[in-house]
């Protein structure tokens, strides 16, 4: 019969096994009360009404995405979402809370959603209407908290990355419920600015690009930057926009309508000196390759200065002397100046044979000439085409030369004779005897 009964744990662990299946996602509603946070960033607190309790927990990593906590205090109505948890140790359950949210807030999605289709709708989201940001900005106006994480985070990077870029902050608050008026008259002072100044031709003081900026938070710290009023006031504004609102899962109604949407203030500083970032860049590069050619020719003109220091210089210029000295005893030219003399004559017998040479050679050119005429005229002696112009003619049978009577004997009848004659050849044909 004992072995049927279940322990403690049993049933506690069917119990919690039923609980957290059956309330995995929650939302329910009550007071806060023992609020408390541990060393470790655990919050825990209870919710309750007119009749009931429920502990509740929210853990360290959910706890940094509510910010609403750090505002809470005993007695505030709260909307919490999260699950059903049961700790087996003491046989107890409790909402692990994922979301909270105080009432009369908790609506702030739908508001949300709700005016971002109206503006869409209306055109202020679309594409077409968005302004160019410049590559390499001169001025920027910032607005923001003076003093917050998020305007240093700002400026740091500007400071590091930036060749030229000014930037002018214009102080604003950016949380709580005057938050939006004083973000939209910052606004409103900066166009003022920028067109008294396009007005007075003053464009050195001209913006290039206005940034709306502030920190990460809740929907309820980024809620200044979701009023409507505001979104046409950043529609409106002749000056490029940039909206830099939270961090990069947060979106706000400005991200939209603002010209472009960075996830950052950080990334909103990144991108308005990229360009002159990597024109910084390859500045540095260009000076640290200037530095080591600058350097290895100081090296190398050091060193030629140095090899032509006038002490080396005359040392050298004695080295030489001396070397000549040595190659000119090495000639003995005085005990060889009876021999050294001699070579004129070789000269001169060399001039007189170059001369006899030429006067030989015209010579047998000459002579040459002289044979050449003379063949040729032995020659035209023996053209046979000479010797008929003298009256003479010769007998010429299939291409060849009849010279005796016993050839033409031995001609077949009826073969064809040319005779060749000065002036031209005749035909005859052998007949008989």
């Amino acid at each position: 019969m004992i072995d049927n009964i279940p322990s403690v744990t049993d049933l506690v662990t069917q119990i919690k096994n039923s609980l957290e299946g059956q309330f995995r996602n929650v939302t329910i509603i009550g007071e806060v009360t023992n609020l408390s946070s541990s060393s470790s960033g655990h919050w825990y607190f209870s919710l309750s009404d007119s009749n009931s309790l429920l502990n509740a927990a929210c853990f360290r990593m959910d706890a940094a995405r509510n910010h609403v906590l750090k505002t809470l205090k005993d007695g505030d109505k709260v909307i919490c979402q999260g699950s059903i948890s049961v700790y087996n140790k003491r046989g107890s359950f409790q909402l692990i809370t994922k979301r909270i949210s105080p009432v009369g807030k908790g609506d702030l999605k739908e508001q949300f959603e709700k005016l971002k289709v109206k503006l869409k709708a209306e055109g202020l989201f679309d594409i077409d209407s968005k302004k160019q940001i410049p590559r390499l900005p001169k001025r920027v106006a910032v607005i923001t908290a003076k003093g917050g994480a998020a305007l240093q985070d700002f400026l740091n990077i500007i400071e590091r990355r930036s060749i030229f870029l000014d930037v002018v902050v214009v102080p604003a608050l950016v949380q709580g419920d005057t938050a939006p008026r004083s973000i939209r008259n910052a606004l409103n002072a900066v166009i003022k600015y920028q067109l008294d100044n396009e007005k007075n031709n003053d464009t050195d003081k001209l913006f290039d690009a206005v940034v709306l900026t502030r920190g990460g938070g809740s929907l309820e710290d980024l809620w200044a930057f979701n009023d409507e009023a505001l979104a046409w006031d950043i529609f409106n504004c002749p000056i490029p926009t940039i909206s830099a609102v939270g961090h990069q899962v947060d979106f706000s109604i400005s991200d939209f309508v603002a010209d472009l949407r960075v996830e950052t203030p950080s990334a909103a500083a990144e991108i308005l000196t990229n360009d002159q970032h990597k024109t910084l860049e390859r500045l540095n590069n260009v000076t640290r390759s200037l530095k080591i050619t600058s350097s290895h020719l100081v090296s190398r003109y050091h060193l030629r200065l140095n090899q032509t220091h006038p002490q080396k210089l005359v040392a050298k210029i004695k080295n030489r002397i001396h070397e000549l000295k040595e190659r000119l005893s090495d000639l003995h030219l005085i005990s060889r100046k009876f021999e050294l003399v001699s070579f004129t004559e070789y000269e001169y017998e060399l001039d007189n044979l170059i001369t006899r040479s030429k006067t030989q050679i015209k010579q047998n050119i000459e002579g040459l000439k002289q044979r050449l005429e003379k063949n040729s005229k032995l020659l035209d002696a023996l053209n046979p085409n000479n010797i008929l112009s003298r009256g003479y003619a010769f007998t010429e049978v299939d291409g060849k030369v009849i010279s005796s009577k016993r050839d033409m004997d031995k001609l077949s009848i009826g073969q064809e004779v040319l005779i060749h004659y000065e002036d031209g050849k005749s035909h005859l044909v052998k007949g008989e005897n």
